[in-house]
């Protein structure tokens, strides 16, 4: 009994280990009270030096002199860290990151999470809409590797296969039938 208590004890560690593994080491921590980019809209003065990890895709890469801003459209975060796909949005919210990021990398709908703090909210437009951006100053931050999605297949519905005979049994039921038991 000793021995299948340290087995089954050495199967949930190496469990364990693995899960934890899959979360990439920079964006591990969610930190407490992690509000979201809508709750900061509504009131960014209350959430100032609050420390969050926000994720979703890039919208545009702004390199400047010694940082760079990255404007990214917010997702829910699943638990790994990974921004979830998909038409959802909690807004946008501006990622400031110290140094330069080259922009043909961290390409427009790349799925990126970021750690770090609120900072002063900033004013833009979203084409002629006036947007409040909350700014992150990142501590860090994970760029996530594209994902392979296989093309859609075409199926033409007038393919016929010649080969194919309903009404020919195959020979593993032949006398019988298929419905024999």
């Amino acid at each position: 009994m000793n021995i299948f208590r340290r087995l089954t004890a050495a199967v949930a560690a190496t469990m364990l280990v693995g899960c934890a593994a899959t979360v990439p080491e920079a964006i591990r921590e969610t930190p407490p009270g992690n509000p979201s980019p809508v709750e900061v809209r509504a009131n960014p003065e209350q959430f100032v030096g609050a420390r969050v990890r926000w994720g979703g895709s890039i919208a545009s890469v702004d390199n400047r002199k010694e940082q760079t801003w990255i404007e990214v459209v917010a997702r829910q975060l699943q638990d790994n860290g990974r921004p979830e796909s998909g038409d959802t949005s909690f807004g946008r919210f501006l990622a400031r990151i110290d140094g330069f990021v080259d922009p043909s990398i961290y390409s427009d709908e790349r799925e990126i999470t970021v750690v770090g703090t609120l900072r002063d909210s900033v004013r833009r437009t979203i084409g002629e809409y006036p947007y409040l951006y909350p700014v992150v100053e990142v501590s860090s931050h994970h760029l996530w590797p594209r994902e392979l999605r296989a093309p859609a297949r075409y199926y033409d519905p007038y393919w016929y296969d010649p080969w194919y005979d309903p009404w020919y049994p195959p020979p593993y039921t032949w006398p019988y039938g298929p419905y024999w038991r």
